[in-house]
């Protein structure tokens, strides 16, 4: 009888072992999430120094594209310390997706069909627009054309720069560099003449107590600029995601995501677009 016990306990313990790794996996939602149960995490690639954007601070992550990548994470079934956070860079975020290293991006990611050919977008979830940011007291960028034989900076991977040269200032004497804060340390000392990317971009920079006043947005609104959230190709987070990207303006949360991160620089933000709604 005392072996017939000991053997029940053990197939009991083998039983409940199998099932407990048959329960585990991904998540149910979740596509390439890592470990099991209450274990289970979400990675998602934003930028790391795009104040209102996406920016890492000494009291976590803040920005507009962080409370989107949060919103979409709990529809798909996360809490927000299931969520593992990676720096998006802009010539990273390919190769990012293509080798599973996030399960998605949310780094002010313009749509585009060049960029669509290796990953696929849901969204877009904000359109911007190219613009410039130049210092207060520089008053010779009053159009795109004056970015003739001005120095110009963007960040590697970005397609802002490129714009400005194949399509306003052919003269435009373009310079690259690893991310957006170098660029305005550039733009600070001098070293270069202007900054160009998306206008929400520049107005969270011109925003931040330590430069306001120093610089002002140019208002050009040179492109459209449609942020979407990138995932692998083929991945069926997209439509996931855009189920989220819908409820997020449906309960009145992108609104207040919209306020709370580019309020503060009197942002004039488009209206939310719609799902699959890309303005050339």
């Amino acid at each position: 009888m005392k072996l017939r016990k000991v053997s029940a306990a053990a197939a009991a313990a083998i039983v409940l072992s199998i099932t407990a790794t048959a329960c585990g996996g991904d998540g149910g939602d979740n596509e390439g999430g890592s470990g099991s149960g209450g274990d289970k995490k979400i990675t998602i690639g934003i930028k790391f120094d795009q104040p209102g954007v996406g920016q890492k601070t000494p009291q976590g992550y803040s920005g507009f594209d962080v409370d989107v990548a949060k919103y979409v994470a709990k529809k798909l079934g996360y809490t927000e310390d299931q969520i593992v956070w990676k720096e998006a860079k802009s010539a990273d975020r390919e190769t990012m997706l293509q080798r599973g290293d996030v399960d998605f991006i949310a780094a002010s990611y313009s749509i585009t069909p060049e960029r669509q050919k290796s990953v696929d977008f849901a969204g877009p979830y904000l359109l911007a627009h190219q613009d410039v940011l130049v210092r207060a007291d520089d008053n010779s960028i009053k159009s795109p054309s004056d970015l003739n034989n001005k120095k110009l900076c963007s960040v590697a991977g970005s397609t802002s720069a490129q714009n400005v040269k194949d399509k306003l200032a052919p003269d435009a004497d373009l310079l690259k560099l690893p991310t957006y804060s170098a660029c305005l340390t550039g733009l600070q000392n001098k070293t270069v003449d202007a900054l160009t990317t998306d206008d929400s971009i520049l107005a969270g920079y011109a925003s931040q107590a330590n430069f306001k006043g120093k610089f002002q947005l140019g208002g050009f609104k040179m492109t459209n600029e449609n942020y979407g959230i990138g995932v692998k190709k083929g991945s069926d987070l997209k439509d996931k995601i855009n189920t989220a990207l819908e409820a997020m303006v449906a309960d009145k949360s992108w609104d207040a995501a919209v306020k709370a991160n580019f309020g503060p620089a009197n942002y004039e933000n488009e209206p939310a677009p719609k799902i699959g709604d890309i303005k050339s």
